[in-house]
């Protein structure tokens, strides 16, 4: 399924921590406050047989135990996440961000704590009769149950939280779904740009109006801001770039009635994201074996584990798919199997050319993505292998490392 913006802006609010936040704490807030409407459907010999003294001491424990519980939680996700960017890469500290079993169990237990405080308040200024106890009673009891289901996944979580094998997981598990839709929609649903093309001297430049990482490219709404006018259009840049102020995003061919509108179909940040970036996911997985075999860590183990998950990745990549472009009026420059093995393999290569094992699994991965299904995969192993074996007779000692390397091509 294609990514449109609307969706993009969807996927971002719900895996945002303070959204989820808000949402509990909104929907905590309407309970307390909604909760009298309840009582008239509460059978009449019901009524009576609750007192507030019964609730507001349940109220009282919930109110201080879970902002204790809220804060020390807090302090436990912050810790978590700094050690995995410490450990991995920093840009594995985004992809923590966004684990949502984290931002529901804190909007679970910040929800609880507003809906006991709100309750509290409601019951000291008078807001609740004696009869609505029953009701409040009633909700507070699923609040409770919610807080246990919510306690049971949060210490099953801290299990792995922030470990490296939880972050090499999320890592590999993100970069899956953009390289999967690079491949069922290839050139983002554009006509694929001919390598080697060159742009016609009365093709206009479309401006990027600042810097920073294109990080999605609406490209219906190009589309349908093309067709109105019946212009063309090559991308300079695909998801995952960093472009600067003023140069071309895109080149435009024809007139459209408002070329600010075709700036406004790319989204910019500060940051690279993986949503739209099928490289993204590989370049982290690089990263953190290169800082695995940096010599003040020196863990040659978990290079070798992101090495077979960067080749389970390109694996999975069977090449895109024959499919007739969704939007023939944009040409967008294609992902090559060349880059992925680049992004995944190059950097590992020269930081672990010292490490025998690492340089061998290196090349294992790369022999075994020779029968890749995507053609253009095995001239880029290829390369690939010859890179490593250069490397290993440059930084190789032992001849026997050399030999053992040598045969495994």
């Amino acid at each position: 399924m294609m990514l449109t913006k609307p969706l993009l802006l969807l996927r971002r609010v719900a895996r945002n921590l303070v959204a989820r936040v808000l949402f509990g704490a909104v929907l905590a807030l309407a309970m307390a406050a909604f909760a009298p409407k309840i009582l008239p459907l509460v059978p009449d010999n019901w009524q009576g047989r609750i007192k507030p003294d019964a609730v507001i001491p349940i109220l009282n424990v919930l109110a201080s135990t879970m902002l204790t519980v809220t804060t020390f939680s807090l302090s436990v996700m912050v810790s978590a996440f700094q050690a995995a960017a410490s450990q991995a890469t920093p840009r594995a500290y985004r992809l923590q961000l966004a684990d949502t079993t984290t931002h529901t169990v804190l909007a679970v237990f910040t929800g609880a704590f507003l809906y006991s405080l709100t309750a509290l308040v409601m019951y000291r200024a008078g807001f609740y009769a004696p009869e609505t106890s029953v009701v409040i009673l009633g909700v507070t009891i699923l609040v409770i149950a919610a807080i246990v289901v919510a306690i049971l996944r949060w210490i099953d979580h801290l299990s792995t939280l922030g470990s490296l094998d939880d972050t090499l997981s999320k890592v590999e598990q993100n970069a899956r779904e953009p390289l999967a839709r690079a491949m069922a929609n290839p050139a983002l649903g554009g006509l694929p740009l001919p390598e080697g093309a060159r742009i016609p001297a009365s093709a206009v430049a479309v401006p990027a109006p600042r810097g920073g990482y294109v990080q999605f490219v609406d490209m219906s709404k190009l589309d349908d801001l093309l067709g109105a006018s019946g212009a063309s259009l090559t991308l300079a840049v695909t998801p995952g770039v960093h472009v600067l102020k003023g140069r071309p995003l895109a080149w435009l061919l024809g007139k459209v009635d408002d070329p600010d509108a075709l700036c406004a179909c790319f989204t910019l940040g500060e940051t690279r994201t993986n949503e739209e970036d099928a490289r993204f996911g590989i370049v982290v997985l690089a990263e953190i074996a290169q800082r695995a075999l940096s010599p003040g860590i020196n863990d040659p183990g978990t290079a070798i584990d992101a090495i077979h998950r960067i080749t389970r990745l390109l694996s999975e990549c069977e090449g895109p798919r024959d499919v007739p472009p969704e939007f023939p009026r944009i040409e967008v420059p294609r992902l090559s199997a060349a880059d992925l093995v680049e992004d995944g393999f190059a950097a590992i290569i020269r930081a672990g050319a010292e490490h025998p094992q690492v340089v061998g699994i290196a090349v294992d991965g790369l022999k075994q993505l020779e029968s890749s299904g995507w053609a253009e995969m095995a001239p880029a192993v290829k390369a690939a292998q010859g890179y490593a074996l250069r490397h290993a007779r440059q930084h190789l000692v032992v001849s026997e490392d050399r030999d053992d390397l040598a045969g495994r091509l």
